[in-house]
């Protein structure tokens, strides 16, 4: 702005001073001065000149001040746009690195998930193999054994029919020989000579080493009676002690406080802490269990951010209803079966493991109904991990699913880092204590979320 004004104000001081230097030039003598209005009109044209020409450039420098001022405004427009973009570039940045880390951890879940279902197939593939070569093999055996059945029979009835047929020989003749013998009669039937081979009537026939029994005949006692009354017993004798039925789960008292998980909310846990401060080469869980839906859910999961299966009781993706998945460092696990359970009363539970030989135990209400060996041989459960009741991790404390929550309510339930023996478990499940050494019990229960009461009732039959 200071350069058009700057040429007006030189202009207007110009214009003057020549002006007062041409009238000065006039006031001269005539003979030596050109006419005045003919140099008063030159000057006119000059400054007509002049003018235009200033005009002109003064209009040039407008329209450059115009044209940088234009300039400098859509430059300022472009840099607010260019801020705007970057502001929108970086929050489809945030939303795609949300939506990448979300898939990516669904993709972790799914992979795992996977990698559990192929391992569950592959052993569901091995059961059912095995069971079909057993089936196979029974079969086999049958069959054999019902051929021999019907070559003995054959063999035997063809005996009995040529022996039968000799002895009516025999006897026709020695009534010919008699003098004056009368025409034989009926002759009742006699048993076979004993050739090497028994009778008919006989209680067993031997063929290939094997021992076939007769029927039994009309009036006769039941073969193997004894065994087929199961549940009876005899009367005690006067020396012996009658001995004291089993208390019923409901009837038993002193189990510690009660987690009760109403429904399969994500939010319904109870975080056991501090979790398991050394390692593990021997484990013992017991509890008591009431199962309020159709399915087992998860009762315990315990995860490292190595491996988020690293201890897990649950019975979502069992095939067999009732039954649960005994996993140690996924994907390695055992199915034990526990339809009963399914019942919706209180049982008690111990799961039981070494690494000396990778033997294993189930007891239910105080009975040894599963056992084996060679899993998880010389393994080791690490500790610094986050033990949990009611959900499976999928991530270190996370990674709920309500498909696997556990609904029901546990009582009593201890962790030893040994394995506990036949005498102790049924010490628990009749309610006589807790025996020494547990490593973690309810009590440890500090963290309890959603929808989890903590109850303490007497005796579990006044339990929910």
């Amino acid at each position: 702005m200071g350069g058009p004004r700057t040429t007006l104000s030189v202009f207007l001081i110009f214009v003057p001073v020549y002006l007062h230097g041409v009238l000065s030039q006039e006031a001269g003598p005539a003979a030596q001065r050109k006419p005045f209005f003919e140099r008063l009109r030159r000057l006119e044209e000059q400054f007509r000149r002049l003018q235009e020409v200033t005009l002109t450039h003064l209009r040039g420098l407008a329209s450059n001040y115009n044209l940088s001022y234009d300039i400098d405004t859509r430059f300022q427009s472009l840099a607010l746009e260019t801020q705007a973009v970057a502001l929108a570039v970086n929050r489809s940045q945030a939303a795609v690195q949300g939506d990448l880390g979300r898939l990516k951890t669904w993709m972790q879940k799914s992979q795992r998930r996977s990698r559990k279902l192929d391992s569950r197939l592959l052993a569901l593939d091995s059961a059912l193999s095995d069971r079909d070569r057993q089936l196979a093999q029974a079969g086999k055996e049958r069959e054999a054994q019902g051929d021999a059945l019907q070559d003995t029979v054959a063999g035997l009835t063809h005996l009995v029919q040529s022996q039968g047929a000799r002895l009516a020989a025999l006897e026709g003749r020695l009534q010919v020989a008699r003098p004056g013998a009368v025409a034989p009669g009926p002759t009742p039937a006699l048993p076979p000579p004993q050739l090497g081979l028994p009778s008919p009537g006989s209680p067993k026939l031997q063929r290939g080493g094997q021992a076939l029994r007769a029927p039994p005949e009309p009036g006769d006692p039941p073969q193997d009676f004894a065994g087929r009354l199961q549940g009876t017993r005899e009367p005690p004798g006067p020396g012996s002690r009658r001995t004291r039925p089993p208390e019923r789960p409901g009837e038993t008292c002193n189990v510690g406080p009660v987690l009760v998980f109403p429904n399969t909310s994500t939010q319904n846990v109870a975080f056991l802490s501090p979790g398991f401060p050394a390692g593990l080469r021997a484990l013992s869980v017991c509890s008591w269990v009431r199962v309020a839906s159709g399915h087992l859910g998860t009762l315990l999961s315990y995860a490292t951010e190595e491996n988020d299966n690293k201890l897990v009781l649950h019975g979502r993706d069992s095939l067999v209803p009732g039954s649960v998945h005994f996993v140690i460092g996924d994907p390695a696990f055992r199915e034990l079966p526990l339809q009963p359970l399914l019942d919706g009363r209180w049982h008690h539970v111990c799961v039981i493991w070494t690494s000396t030989l990778g033997r294993y135990r189930l007891h239910v209400d105080r009975r040894l109904v599963a056992t084996g060996s060679r899993f998880r041989e010389g393994y080791e459960i690490p500790p610094g991990g986050s033990l949990v009741l009611g959900q499976e991790q999928d991530s270190v404390g996370g990674g709920f699913d309500s498909s696997e929550a556990f609904v029901g309510s546990v009582a009593g339930l201890a962790i030893w880092d040994r394995a506990l023996v036949p005498g102790e478990v049924a010490s628990l499940a009749t309610g006589r204590g807790l025996p020494p050494g547990a490593i973690l019990t309810l009590d440890d229960a500090h963290r309890v979320g959603g929808f989890v009461q903590r109850v303490n009732c007497s005796c579990l039959a006044l339990c929910p």
